[in-house]
């Protein structure tokens, strides 16, 4: 068992340092910007943007003017670059060429810790801690807050299910929330970012896996409960982006439309596309 075990440990140990020794590409410059809340206004600057080893740029002269406070919806098909895109603020990935600045200053200009504070990104794929539900929606939080904690419930559609366990808050997550449905791991997702009280939402496609009534419900909370903060939404439903102040509609990597729903449904093809696709011309209720 010694002479099976050495080899496959010797390999997993050369894997392993290889990972510990990676530098990170995204780098901060030195004394860099730290701020603890931003107004939240936005733009894209001429940004284009390939991934490493590729000879494609997947984003291509993006320019986007967001303002604070405003509710902001990406819409494409699959490989559109629609999360590539919203990706880039928090700056998972730097941008090839362009900028994208916060408030006029640089993102790169600011620490990554303090830039990464005021922003909530929550994912498609909800990832969830192991723990209990309390610790999952208050894990960004500086302060235990419960009445923050309740309210976040309550903004994201949670509090009823929570509620029905037997323990509530304190009920037991599995690791990744595999105990939990696909709607219910969404959803504490999105009470994890609100609970956290950032300034810019990023929702990466993050309401996939609801319903309808659901969605709306949390789509009407947002707009009430969060109407100072700038709000960002990434989908490919029609449903998810058509209520939104501003639709910015990608094709290839390309703006193709940007506009009201009611605009884009008259002036650009591809949202005009995706809307028959979707409600089969049926009636924008």
């Amino acid at each position: 068992m010694v002479l099976i075990m050495i080899p496959r440990m010797v390999v997993s140990f050369k894997r392993i340092s290889e990972v510990f020794k990676t530098k990170s590409k995204v780098l901060e410059k030195n004394n860099p910007i730290n701020v603890k809340s931003v107004k939240g206004d936005i733009e894209f600057k001429n940004v284009c943007f390939r991934y490493p080893g590729s000879n494609t740029d997947v984003l291509k002269n993006i320019n986007i003017k967001i303002k604070s406070g405003s509710v902001t919806a990406f819409i494409g098909s699959t490989g559109s670059g629609k999360s590539t895109l919203v990706n880039l603020i928090p700056r998972f990935f730097d941008v090839t060429d362009g900028s994208i600045l916060i408030d006029g200053k640089d993102i790169k200009d600011f620490s990554l810790e303090s830039l990464r504070n005021v922003i909530g990104y929550v994912p498609q794929k909800g990832w969830l801690q192991t723990g209990t539900i309390m610790s999952n929606i208050m894990y960004g939080s500086l302060k235990k807050d419960k009445d923050l904690m309740i309210k976040s419930a309550k903004i994201s559609e949670s509090f009823d299910f929570i509620n029905e366990k037997e323990k509530k808050f304190d009920s037991e997550i599995s690791a990744g929330g595999t105990n939990v449905s696909g709607g219910q791991r969404q959803r504490l997702s999105i009470a994890r970012a609100i609970a956290k009280k950032p300034d810019i939402f990023i929702f990466d496609d993050s309401f996939s896996a609801l319903d309808f009534k659901t969605e709306a419900n949390i789509r009407k909370n947002l707009n009430k409960e969060l109407n100072d903060k700038t709000i960002l939404i990434v989908s490919s439903r029609i449903s998810s982006v058509m209520h939104a102040e501003k639709i910015i509609v990608l094709n290839e990597g390309v703006i193709v439309g940007v506009g009201t729903h009611e605009e884009l449904s008259k002036s650009c093809k591809v949202y005009k596309e995706i809307k028959t696709s979707q409600l089969g011309g049926e009636s924008d209720e």
